[in-house]
This record gives C-alpha cells, structure tokens and sequence, in this order.
C-alpha cells in the first residue's frame, strides 16, 4: 500500500513514493533542512542579545533614554504570547506555512525597526519582531521532531545549542560594533543591528521554501482564539509588571492593577481551555501526563535561575571587572564552549545507548554547584577563576536544554508535538521573565546599604582616606549614582572600591538565591521516569496513528 504525503522528486528526496516511507531521510537531507532551521534560530537567539550592547546609543539617537527598556518588553510580551498560538496552528495547518509566516512576521519587524524614528516606535516594531520570534524557536524543534526519531534527534538538536551559545557570543560584540559606527552603507550604524537580519531571513525564507516539504495532514480543529485572547489578557499585564516592577514599585497601584487583571486573565484561560478540550491551544489533557508537568515545571524553574545569572554575569563583568559590553560578551566564551560540550557530547552517547536521565540530573547538580559558586566571588576575584565557573555552568545547561525539550517531544501524541514543543520554550521563557525581574529586585534592593556598608568598612583603610583627601569634592552620599555607573572609570580605584564591594556582595546574594532556586528542579528531576526514547520520526508516529484509527474493529463472534 502507497502512502500519501512523501517527499516530492527534486526536493528533499530524489526516490518516488514507493521508495521510501514517509520521515525517512538520510542525514545530507536533514543538514539541508537544519540549515534553513539554523538560521531562522539565529534571527530570534541573535535579536535577544545584540540589543544589550547597543541599547543605550540606540535610545540616544531617538531621546528615549527613560522609555527604553519598554522595546525589551514589547518584544518579550509578544514572543512569548506568540509561542504557544505557532505550536497549536502548526499542529492544524503544518509546520512550513507557519515558519514562513514566522521568518516574514520577523523579517517584516526588523525593516520597521530598521527605519523607526522615536523611541514609540521602536517598541511597536520591535513587537511585530516578537510576534515572528515565537515562532523561531519553537517551530525549529518541532520540525526536528517531525523528521527524526528521539533515538537520533539530540545530535542534531545539539546544533540549535550551538546557534544560542554562538548568539549569547556574537551579539553584544556585533551589537556594539554598530552601535559605535557613526554611519554604514548610508544609514546610521545602530539600525543595521536590525537590518542584519534582512539577508539571514531572506536565505532562511529561501532554503526553508525550497527544501522543508515535510508531509501533513490538516487536523480538523478549530482555531482556540478565545484562548489566545485570554491568554494575552493573563500575561500581557504580568509580563509588564515584571519588567516595570522595580521603577513602578512591586506594591503599588498600577502592580496591583497588573496583578488582579493578570490573575483573572489567567483563570479565564483555564476556563476556555477546559470547554475547548483538544481543539485548546494548549490542551489541559497534557498536564495529566506527568512526564509533561515534570519537565515542563523543571524548565519553568531552571528558566529562572539561569535567565537571573545570565542577566548577573555581565553586570559583574563591566560593573566590578570594568569591561565593556562587548568584552563582557567575549568572557563568556567559557559558558559557549561548556554549552557547546556538553549538549553535543550528551546528544551522540544519547543517540548510541537511549539513555537520557542521568544527563538532566547531572547537568541541574553542575548548575546548582556553579550558582553557588559564583556567589562567592568577589572583587579580587580572579577571572581565570570566574570563567571555569563559566564552563561548569555551561555545561549544567547544555546537558538540560535540548535533553528537557526531547523528553516532551518524545511523550507527547503525534497530534500535539507542535504544542508540546512549544510548551517547552513558553515555560522556559516565563521562568526567565520571572527570573530577570526577580534578581533584579533583589540586586537593587540590597546594593544601596551593601555600598553604604562598604564605605563604613573604608573610612579606616589608609588608602581610602588619602583618595578621599585628594578628591574632596567626592561624597559617598552624592557621588553614587546606581542608574548610570560610567563615572566609575575615572573615579580613583580606592575610591572605587566600596562600590565595587557593595556590587559584587549584592551581585553574591542574587546568585546565592539562584543557586536555591535550581536547587529545587535538582530535586524534582529525580523524579522523571526514563522512558524508552522512539525509534520512529514524529511523520512515521502519526502515520501509524493514522492507521491504527483507520483499521476496522474487530467483530465479536457469537
């Protein structure tokens, strides 16, 4: 019998139906789909970081200094909106048109945020860039998923680690290579940070065209946009609260505005759910699989921790170790090299033997370690030191990210491996809205007494009262000023040092916290129970599924 949806003859397989069933693809196939995937991840991993090296030149060419951190959020609100709406209607309506859709949508933001003239406008555009990004990411592994089996998918998936370690790299370097260009190729140079993106989306629109002909069949669902609504109105206001916490106040009004339209946005998304039942963006029939509620609370609880580090090494880098963004990003080349390690060496032993539990429970006792560790540095620290830190938790996260992300894939029915990837990403994203907003908190909370302690500690250093001596227009009172550190490169280092104190011992509590914080998924992953990993693509899964509902009912004898 001849299955219908295979490959057609000069694209992706030269063999006719008959040849070769449907997911079948010999490894030179899978590279030149991956390649198109790679890019596509490039664009949304890229975007993420490029921006922290530019940002300030950015809001000082459109007058927004005080505005800018809502381009961060506008992005953030739609990327992780738009995550779980990609999985579903890829799912529905296959997932080529939806990552062309998503390439186009992102493609699009970036000409607009290329071309934007006030700070307004940048966050409007840099949200049409979020609306594409949550599809980037998501949709790469799911079609991944489609075409390789669990067995063989963590070495290919390995390559997606690589473009994020690449990407937490590149970014502040090539971020901050534009932004210091006064002009190129005839505009300003802190645009081409998004008209980079032109050239990498149009080769990913045209590999992705010609070569992902990955067969499906349309689900007859509907469409869950009441879900997609009130899951909007559930994250928008507690996304924005999150990022707009520490300026606004965590108790006042707008928060607590924010908080109860939140929550009943939320409680209205279960509802809806509930009623949609399969046809629900993210159906509530996953979340009795305890495989998908363990790893996905897992992935929410390490979106936490390692989103509040990733945000706290560079702050200790340029703030305590005085170097510039785009050095800052060179320094954590040891965390790449450790991602890049372990996540391929964990994908090729996963591959030969199918075992995979060890590699999350390894990988979260590496991080915990490497958290606690880092809450010790300090000052003097030597970054030597610092950065075989760095390796270690690199390779905590290397032997976790795509390991978590293959445990779901692997659970999941065929019909929702759109959705259950998606799922993966959407709580690791959350955990670091979280995350970020969370340590920030805690960071600019204690920094002011730590730096007021520091400089009790220092009126009997000798060294400190003959800086003072010579600076008498310096006063720990006036002289501090915690929104804009750049003084702090030609003040004198003995004056300099209790606020490098004050910075690194608040920079120790916030990992000490993290630390605590990846504790609790070490524990709970003791508890995923290691299924064997399936030998078949999520193509062939869903055409045996298709078969079995196809096959006639045996009928009872009498």
């Amino acid at each position: 019998m001849r299955r219908t949806g295979a490959f057609r003859r000069g694209n992706l397989m030269s063999t006719t139906v008959s040849d070769a069933a449907p997911g079948q693809l010999g490894h030179r196939q899978i590279m030149t789909v991956l390649s198109g995937l790679l890019l596509g991840m490039l664009l949304a991993a890229l975007d993420q970081t490029i921006m922290s090296s530019a940002m300030k030149t950015i809001a000082d060419q459109l007058h927004g200094q005080t505005i800018q951190a809502w381009a961060t959020t506008a992005y953030l609100i739609t990327a992780t909106i738009s995550t779980p709406l990609y999985g579903k209607l890829s799912d529905i309506y296959g997932r080529k048109p939806m990552y062309l859709t998503a390439i186009s949508v992102f493609l699009l933001g970036s000409v607009l945020s290329g071309i934007a003239n006030s700070m307004y406008e940048l966050a409007a555009f840099r949200a049409v860039q979020g609306l594409g990004a949550g599809g980037l990411m998501s949709l790469a592994l799911a079609i991944i998923a489609d075409l390789v089996s669990p067995r063989e998918r963590s070495k290919y998936q390995g390559y997606f680690m690589g473009v994020w370690g690449l990407s937490s790299v590149a970014g502040p370097v090539v971020g901050g290579f534009f932004a210091g260009l006064d002009s190129f190729g005839g505009f300003e140079g802190w645009r081409w940070v998004f008209l980079i993106n032109i050239p990498i989306a149009l080769v990913a629109l045209v590999v992705v065209a010609r070569y992902l002909n990955v067969p499906h069949k349309r689900v007859p669902q509907r469409v869950d946009y009441w879900g997609a609504v009130t899951l909007t109105v559930g994250l928008v206001p507690l996304l924005i609260i999150a990022e707009q916490g520490r300026e606004w106040g965590w108790a006042s009004g707008r928060a607590f505005l924010m908080y109860g339209v939140g929550v009943l946005g939320l409680a209205a998304f279960v509802a809806v759910e509930k009623r949609m039942g399969d046809a629900a963006l993210l159906p509530l029939r996953l979340f009795r699989r305890p495989m998908f509620s363990l790893t996905n609370a897992v992935n929410f609880i390490m979106g936490v921790g390692m989103f509040g580090m990733m945000m706290s090494l560079p702050l200790y880098l340029q703030i305590v170790k005085g170097a510039t963004p785009t050095a800052s990003g060179l320094m954590t080349l040891p965390m790449t090299f450790g991602i890049l390690v372990a996540a391929m060496g964990s994908g090729a032993i996963i591959t030969k033997t199918g075992r995979y539990k060890k590699f999350p429970i390894i990988g979260l006792g590496v991080l915990t370690a490497s958290m606690f560790a880092f809450a010790t540095i300090g000052v003097d620290t030597p970054l030597w030191l610092i950065m075989l830190i760095m390796v270690g938790a690199g390779a905590g996260l290397g032997l976790n990210m795509q390991t978590l992300v293959l445990v779901v894939q692997n659970d999941a029915p065929p019909k929702d491996m759109g959705v259950a990837t998606s799922s993966a990403t959407f709580f690791r994203s959350i955990g670091g809205t979280v995350g970020t907003a969370v340590f920030l908190s805690i960071l600019f909370s204690v920094v002011g007494d730590r730096i007021t302690d520091a400089f009790a500690s220092a009126r009997t250093d000798p060294a400190f009262l003959a800086a003072a001596a010579q600076n008498p227009g310096f006063s720990p009172a006036t002289g501090v000023d915690l929104n804009n550190t750049e003084f702090l490169t030609t003040l004198d280092p003995a004056l300099a040092r209790p606020i490098l104190t004050g910075f690194a011992s608040s920079l120790d509590t916030v990992f000490l916290v993290g630390g605590f914080t990846v504790l609790v998924a070490f524990a709970l992953i003791w508890f995923l129970k290691e299924v064997p990993l399936s030998m078949k693509s999520g193509i062939e899964r869903a055409a045996d599924a298709e078969a079995d509902a196809a096959a006639p009912v045996p009928v009872a004898m009498h």
